[in-house]
């Protein structure tokens, strides 16, 4: 039987990312910084269909891996995927400067964006979720 009210409670916390992450994108705020809300924002969106089918939720933050394990509640393209793998580069657990840490470009930010809130929609549908019933 499906958990609506959890995959609804992975949803409010997606949200309040994706929220985050659109008024720092539109306060022309720090990339990296935005890239983490995004980051965030997919990897709660993909958990909250687990959470509906009642799936052991992982303490990974690897969104491809994520997908892979609901792809059979929905589907992306190829290049959706690349975005995936684009976005879980955004989350680092060491935050320093080294020489595999670079800053997304803004337009890359504006593309992972749009990606994330065309996703969200989509999980909301899939799941039969109102979006006005995880917007606070």
């Amino acid at each position: 039987m499906p958990n609506r009210t959890y995959a609804k409670e992975w949803l409010e916390f997606a949200m309040r990312n994706l929220k985050t992450a659109r008024l720092l994108y539109e306060a022309d705020h720090y990339e990296d910084i935005i890239g983490i809300e995004l980051q965030q924002a997919l990897e709660k969106a993909l958990k909250s269909i687990m959470a509906n089918e009642n799936i052991k939720i992982p303490k990974d933050h690897d969104l491809v891996k994520i997908y892979f394990i609901v792809e059979q509640f929905i589907n992306i393209s190829d290049d959706e995927i690349v975005l995936l793998k684009k976005a879980t580069n955004y989350y680092k657990e060491d935050r320093y400067p080294n020489p595999n840490y670079c800053l997304p470009s803004r337009d890359e930010i504006k593309e992972i964006l749009n990606f994330t809130e065309e996703l969200f929609d989509k999980v909301c549908d899939i799941l039969d979720i109102d979006k006005n019933e995880v917007k606070r």
